[in-house]
């Protein structure tokens, strides 16, 4: 388990100890304009990840966020190579090597606005999906080419 992880947990811990109401569960929904594709609930602090494949280079890519208080943030981007404008920006995280190739920007800490991410959502060599509590949501199989929306709900 990573240090921020770890971190969480225990800082979750201590908040729920000194006062029970303010863990902020949420669910997490995505939604194609005739249907909902996913409904799960995200504890406090849990990760969710957007992965895919960059349409211009075929890398892999991917946007992790957060539960911070009931609030959708972005935490963390993963790039396979600075190609196509991928790469740093100066102020918003920090950049670290990936094991193996790539690398991560780390604590960018963005809150996404009206916890509301929208998404066209690409054809299968894309392979948009979705990784939250061990399992994958392949969206790209169940509704490529669509518009979609990721939400967090209280």
């Amino acid at each position: 388990m990573s240090r921020q992880i770890a971190g969480r947990l225990a800082t979750a811990a201590l908040t729920c100890l000194l006062w029970p109401g303010a863990l902020h569960a949420a669910t997490l929904e995505v939604q194609a304009p005739d249907r909902t594709l996913l409904s799960v609930e995200v504890a406090e602090g849990e990760e969710w990840c957007l992965k895919w494949h960059h349409s211009v280079t075929g890398g892999r890519v991917a946007d992790c966020f957060v539960n911070t208080g009931g609030h959708m943030v972005l935490e963390k981007s993963y790039l396979h190579d600075f190609a196509a404008g991928l790469g740093e920006v100066q102020g918003r995280g920090t950049l670290v090597p990936a094991e193996g190739r790539g690398y991560w920007i780390t604590g960018i800490d963005e809150r996404i606005a009206g916890d509301t991410l929208v998404l066209r959502v690409g054809r299968r060599s894309v392979g948009h999906h979705l990784t939250i509590g061990g399992a994958d949501h392949r969206l790209s199989e169940q509704a490529a080419g669509e518009r979609v929306t990721l939400r967090l709900r209280p």
